[in-house]
């Protein structure tokens, strides 16, 4: 079976840190191009970065350019997002998502075009 499982969410006060992985079972993610995606309540899905399957293209919302870092550890299979400095208006479940693309090096915004999707890590911004 397919799966993505995100992990890495929580409670955390403002200026705080947090780390996200990412992490694929049953299939090995070397050359999927992957996103990160949020949703807060009351809010449309947004995406928050993205980066090619080689790990050679990365992409930031620009809410987050700057906080943020994504990054690939295939040995692993698993992707990571860092979040640094982290504001109260980064509230939100965070979700990965998998795609392959035809060109290898592509990064993806547009969610609907990911084939594979985690179930969400909540994570919450506030003093």
């Amino acid at each position: 079976q397919l799966q993505l499982v995100e992990s890495g969410g929580g409670l955390v006060q403002p200026g705080g840190s947090l780390r996200l992985s990412c992490a694929a079972s049953g299939f090995t993610l070397d050359n999927y191009g992957i996103g990160w995606f949020r949703q807060a309540p009351g809010k449309e899905r947004e995406v928050v970065s993205c980066i090619s399957g080689g790990g050679g293209t990365t992409m930031y919302a620009d809410s987050v350019k700057g906080r943020f870092t994504i990054s690939r550890d295939n040995a692993k299979n698993t992707v990571y997002l860092q979040m640094n400095s982290l504001k109260p208006e980064d509230t939100a479940i965070y979700y990965c998502a998998a795609g392959l693309w035809r060109v290898q090096a592509a990064c993806v915004r547009t969610g609907g075009l990911y084939g594979y999707w985690g179930q969400g890590t909540q994570v919450t911004v506030s003093s």
